[in-house]
């Protein structure tokens, strides 16, 4: 067959003509591919190239060596060289020589296009007659024997990986979803020749088809207008192109090597790049008759390995699931290749993701494949377990339990089918048990502190080392108290189906658990009522758990509000009983336990003195004693608010029950309560404000409800008309502001208006004690004009003829002058006045 031509040169023969032009065609080649070729063979000389270059530097102009796609499905195989300069010398001259391959049509003897490079028969120009000479075949270039890609492929090392990602994304035609057309490849080389190499790689790693499909050009000055899939270019032309990641993927080759994200994430691409190193391209064609196929990463790893070519661990990982996807197609010398191979060490750590991948094929295998295989298999697969999540070395060392070595970067336990593992040879099981003893015993017992509530890892180990043998009955206390720790801070994260697991089929680390947990309720017992509530924890098959048992029965979330679910009062005391009796336990055996109740029931903080009062009762001082509840209990006494009916019993209860634990400042305010509900109660003894003074001196600082309790009760007993001699006079001229404000604030309540319009006497009574000792120092002459004035004076106002003169008749028993007074400070405007005669009274 001979090929249709095309000669393309910016010489032409007539003389001094300048352009480009067809120069020599075979006939029957149409006008628009001609046109269409055209826009295909110009040549550019790079940036730097002399106008008029010599026979020495026209040796080293890059060649544009190009297989390009038209548009009616045919190809264009191209070469175009710079000749020289023009006529004139204004500017270089080329000559573009190319051969035109219908569609479906290739060249002879099924030749790959970049065989083609250098080949003799391209002409750098036209013939002489103007017609192509007859070209039936292009001689392949010397330049691509397979030692010499081979010793390029290593020049080439850092760049490999990302080159063959990028065939192996035009080979499956993956497009740039953004822009309708295709990314391309980059080679940033400073010889064309390198290039054609690059291309040459493609060869042996694509099928043929894709490559005698694969556009390319060695050579091109403008990469942005070039359609080709693979671009060869300068480093002047490549600035700009790696800010295009959509459209190119960028290989400079003449800088230092710079890892591709693409690439680094590929595995067949990283496992391609090895097999070029390693001299075997061949067994590009072995992974293409595998299941899955040439790009399969599985696929092309397990040829790899058979041929002791290490891939790396990402790609080991594929080709274990590779073939446990197609174990059934494999035959039983196949696997027994490749389980070795994936066996045979290699001289770097294995991810968990391989881990998983071999424990995944050992699951596969296991049961259909001779105990030959799968032990070598399954060996692997527990000691890369263990070994990744403990981080321990395979050396001998101390006891793990006197000194663990603490994992320097723990990663998760495989999934390991079990029951697998439990039919393997109990010669096997032992002899594994035995190497793998030290890592289990370390890992079981490691801290797992600041990795989170990693629960999973040393029950999983708990496990294995169960299924070999290996004794770590003195570990599981440890191991439950860390279990306890983690369940109790993130119950749901911690409390995993391993841990469940293992507490199914673990009895003596069930119970040690439990009893961990136990021990940790009485210190946290919201904690482990979350726990309880959030978990399938059971507490059955353990005898004496009574923290976790109140735990268990504590009330719901709505009764720490102290109402019931349907917005009643909780009788939260009664509650406390329930939980008491949950535990099985008395407090008097146990102290302990009634502090957790209190703590169950009160998660909020502190019961109403009231609810202290009926505990103290109902249980009695010794066990609250015991329990150090009894802080508790004066907490709700001191910490209610000033109007609490049941503070000052509590204070009194709580001073005959608790005289020995009480400090002096605590000591001095249940005093003052207790004074309080004494003066209340009409008990008190006569000196009450020196007491209250007294009292509250030594319980600094007072808290709030105690000091309004104490000088609350003290201002109603001073506005009785039965408060001791002299008290008035102390209280006006104590000069106490607290005590002066309480007393302005009872004589303003209700009760105290009220009496004031019903009773003359108390009428008569307050005028006096408010008209007393005017002047003795402001502040109470600030409160008595204020209530004069604001309460005591509307009243009177208010009264009927009859009452005021019932008052009025009520002085008469204490001194005609206050009947005057009375008189001339009820009149209107005479408040003026009185206030002025009072005034000279005292001057």
């Amino acid at each position: 067959m001979s090929l249709a031509q095309l000669h393309y040169t910016s010489v032409p023969p007539e003389s001094g003509g300048s352009g480009v032009r067809f120069t020599a065609v075979t006939d029957g080649i149409g006008r628009g591919l001609l046109e269409e070729a055209g826009r295909l063979l110009g040549y550019e000389p790079p940036q730097d190239a002399p106008v008029r270059p010599t026979d020495a530097e026209l040796a080293d102009f890059p060649q544009a060596f190009s297989h390009s796609a038209l548009p009616d499905g045919g190809r264009l195989l191209a070469r175009a060289v710079c000749v020289g300069a023009e006529p004139g010398g204004r500017r270089s001259a080329f000559h573009a020589h190319a051969v035109l391959l219908p569609p479906g049509e290739v060249l002879p003897g099924g030749a790959l296009p970049i065989t083609a490079w250098n080949s003799p028969h391209w002409a750098a120009t036209t013939p002489d007659s103007g017609v192509p000479d007859p070209l039936d075949t292009l001689p392949a270039s010397g330049l691509f024997y397979r030692e010499g890609l081979i010793g390029f492929a290593a020049s080439r090392t850092p760049w490999l990986a990302g080159y063959f990602a990028g065939l192996r994304a035009i080979a499956e035609d993956k497009e740039d979803q953004e822009n309708d057309s295709p990314r391309q490849i980059v080679l940033v080389e400073r010889r064309s020749a390198d290039v054609a190499q690059w291309i040459a790689l493609a060869g042996h790693v694509l099928p043929a088809a894709s490559v005698a499909r694969l556009t390319f050009t060695t050579y091109t000055r403008r990469p942005r207008e070039a359609r080709q899939r693979i671009l060869g270019v300068l480093p002047a032309d490549a600035r700009g192109l790696a800010e295009l990641p959509h459209r190119f993927r960028v290989l400079d080759c003449t800088e230092g090597a710079r890892e591709d994200a693409d690439s680094s994430r590929d595995s067949w691409a990283e496992t391609a790049a090895r097999l070029w190193l390693a001299g075997m391209p061949e067994l590009f064609e072995e992974a293409a008759a595998l299941p899955g196929g040439r790009f399969h990463p599985g696929a092309l790893a397990a040829v790899a390995l058979r041929a002791n070519i290490d891939p790396g661990s990402n790609a080991r990982a594929e080709a274990a699931g590779w073939a446990r996807t197609h174990a059934r197609a494999l035959d039983e010398e196949q696997v027994r290749i490749l389980v070795g191979a994936l066996c045979a060490p290699n001289g770097e750590d294995r991810t968990t993701a391989e881990t998983q991948a071999l424990a995944d094929l050992f699951a596969a295998l296991a049961g259909r494949s001779p105990d030959a295989v799968t032990a070598p298999l399954a060996a692997l697969v527990l000691t890369e377990a263990v070994r990744a999540t403990t981080g321990a070395g395979t050396k001998a060392g101390p006891d793990p339990v006197a000194e663990s070595p603490a994992p320097a970067a723990p990663r998760e336990l495989p999934v390991l089918p079990e029951l697998q593992l439990r039919s393997l040879s109990p010669e096997f099981k032992q002899r594994l048990g035995v190497e793998l003893a030290f890592e289990l015993r370390a890992g079981i017992s490691a801290d797992l502190s600041g990795t989170g509530p990693d629960t999973s890892r040393p029950v999983g180990l708990l496990r294995i080392a169960g299924i070999l043998g290996v004794d770590c009955t003195e570990l599981l206390p440890d191991l439950a108290d860390r279990l306890a720790a983690a369940l109790l801070a993130e119950p749901e994260s911690a409390y995993t189906p391993a841990v469940q697991t293992a507490l199914e089929d673990h009895f003596e680390l069930r119970v040690a658990l439990l009893s961990a947990l136990d021990r940790l309720a009485a210190a946290d017992p919201p904690a482990a009522t979350r726990l309880l509530n959030r978990t399938t924890l059971s507490l059955q098959g353990v005898q004496s758990l009574p923290h976790l048992r109140m735990c268990a029965e504590a009330p719901a979330p709505w009764s720490v509000t102290g109402l019931s679910e349907s917005g009643g009062e909780q009788d939260r005391v009664a509650t406390l009983a329930g939980v008491l009796r949950a535990a099985g336990v008395s407090p008097f055996a146990e102290p302990l336990i009634l502090s957790t109740a209190v703590r169950l029931v009160w998660a909020d903080g502190t019961p109403t003195a009231g609810e202290a009062r009926r505990m103290l009762g109902e249980t009695g001082s010794d066990a609250h004693r015991s329990a150090g509840t009894w802080a508790t209990l004066v907490a709700a006494a001191l910490g209610g608010p000033g109007d609490d009916p049941d503070a000052p019993d509590l204070a009194h209860d709580l001073l005959r029950s608790f005289p020995e634990k009480l400090e002096p400042r605590v000591r001095s305010a249940l005093l003052l309560l207790e004074f309080a509900g004494a003066l209340r109660a009409g008990r008190a003894q006569a000196g009450w404000i020196v007491r209250a003074r007294l009292l509250r001196a030594d319980a600094e600082p007072v808290e709030q409800g105690v000091l309004e309790q104490a000088l609350g009760a003290l201002a109603r007993q001073l506005l009785s008309e039965e408060r001791p001699n002299g008290e008035l006079y102390d209280l006006i001229h104590g000069g106490d502001a607290d005590l002066l404000a309480a007393y302005d604030r009872a004589a303003r309540e209700d009760a105290t208006r009220e009496r004031l319009r019903t009773v003359p006497t108390y009428t008569a009574d307050c005028f006096i004690a408010w008209s007393s000792f005017p002047g003795a120092n402001p502040a109470w002459d600030r409160t008595r004009t204020a209530l004069l004035d604001k309460v005591l004076r509307p009243v009177v106002r208010s009264l009927p003829a009859g009452d005021l003169a019932a008052v009025e008749e009520s002085f008469g028993r204490a001194g005609q002058h206050h009947t005057e007074e009375f008189r001339a400070w009820n009149r209107p405007g005479a408040l003026g006045r009185l206030g002025l005669a009072l005034k000279r009274r005292t001057g």
